[in-house]
């Protein structure tokens, strides 16, 4: 079955759609650093660096698909900028990359779609933009449901919640998520997912670099896979005095944990936060240096992030560190996305099987 990815970002869904079984087509966003990294990882899927509000855009794409078939429709649009009159305006301007998501959906009919998001939007504005996107989705022809997923049920050594949208086409079928197969008794955790990788105290490390020791875990052998190369694994150089306040910080503890006048730069919720090596870690941020190794007084490098999002190793990120940092903190996890992907297969399978 084909897929294209709007607001695909690094293609962290789309990978996860892509090992389910699904040729991803097109990964469409506005963030060439992010597409480079897509072009890279998604075997030979095309980019498209466009505005998904024009209607170009939808131009553009349907002369990449070059008449295939679009059997499911991903996206992740931001949920910035929503209007702050609800529903009743619904159609203006602030609103328009839902409106793209659902415009998308009206042209090309697909067997089922994907939307995800943050897990706020659900209760934003009581609800209201929620059950408008519902709505307007179930008027096109969707049995849709939404519910808040945690990225750590599926696998993913990271407590992330993200609010997934399914819709199957009416003729088809009815959504239904995926069995949760971790909980907290079997959660997969840090130590888990990054102990194998070498710890960089005192060296900053290559882009392109070798292991130093054998996988530690069932996890981290699936992350290897084949791969005999360690990319992505490079420290950031702390000045002295960050790595003196980063070493009173307790394994699980945060700025709280401090002696009174340290880390008084930065005192909120996330600030100074390390790391628990025996739990899942905190969401993935964007690279603003808030989080630290559970064990090694530094931030995570881009690898060791890639991996506590459940990224393999052979994911290769381009472009500036800073990049890098956004593209793996914004991306969705591929685990979550395979997990997704493998139910909707499934459910639009079983219909083709009935007819068959």
């Amino acid at each position: 079955m084909n897929a294209i990815d709007l607001f695909a970002g690094c293609g962290g869904l789309s990978k996860g759609f892509m090992d389910a079984g699904f040729d991803i087509i097109v990964g469409v966003d506005n963030d060439q650093a992010a597409l480079n990294t897509f072009a890279k990882n998604h075997n030979g899927a095309a980019t498209l660096n466009a505005d998904l509000s024009k209607k170009e855009t939808f131009d553009e794409i349907k002369k990449i698909a070059d008449g295939r078939k679009i059997d499911v429709i991903i996206a992740g649009p931001p949920c910035q900028g929503f209007s702050l009159t609800g529903p009743r305006n619904f159609d203006d301007e602030r609103n328009k990359l839902y409106l793209a998501v659902i415009e998308m959906v009206k042209q090309y009919t697909p067997k089922g779609f994907i939307i995800e998001n943050v897990p706020g939007m659900a209760t934003l504005y009581g609800g209201q933009i929620k059950n408008e996107i519902l709505r307007r989705l179930r008027e096109l022809g969707y049995n849709i449901d939404c519910k808040v997923l945690c990225a750590a049920d599926y696998g993913v050594p990271q407590l992330r919640k993200r609010l997934i949208f399914m819709g199957v086409r009416k003729d088809i079928g009815t959504p239904h998520y995926p069995t949760p197969e971790f909980n907290e008794s079997n959660y997969r955790t840090c130590k888990e997912a990054i102990s194998d990788l070498p710890p960089r105290i005192n060296e900053i490390g290559k882009e392109v670099d070798v292991y130093s020791a054998k996988p530690k875990t069932e996890y981290q052998k699936m992350m290897r896979g084949n791969c005999n190369v360690l990319y992505n694994h490079v420290a950031t150089k702390h000045m002295q005095f960050v790595i003196d306040t980063i070493a009173l910080v307790p394994e699980g503890g945060n700025y709280k944990d401090l002696p009174p006048g340290w880390g008084e730069s930065r005192k909120f919720h996330e600030a100074w936060t390390r790391y628990d090596g025996n739990r899942p870690s905190k969401t993935i941020d964007t690279g603003h240096r808030n989080h630290f190794h559970y064990k090694y007084n530094r931030v995570p490098t881009i690898r060791e992030n890639a991996r506590l999002q459940s990224f393999p190793d052979d994911f290769v990120f381009t472009g500036t560190k800073t990049q890098q940092n956004r593209q793996v903190g914004n991306a969705v996890p591929p685990l979550l996305g395979y997990a997704l992907g493998k139910e909707l297969k499934k459910i639009i399978e079983e219909k083709n099987n009935y007819e068959n």
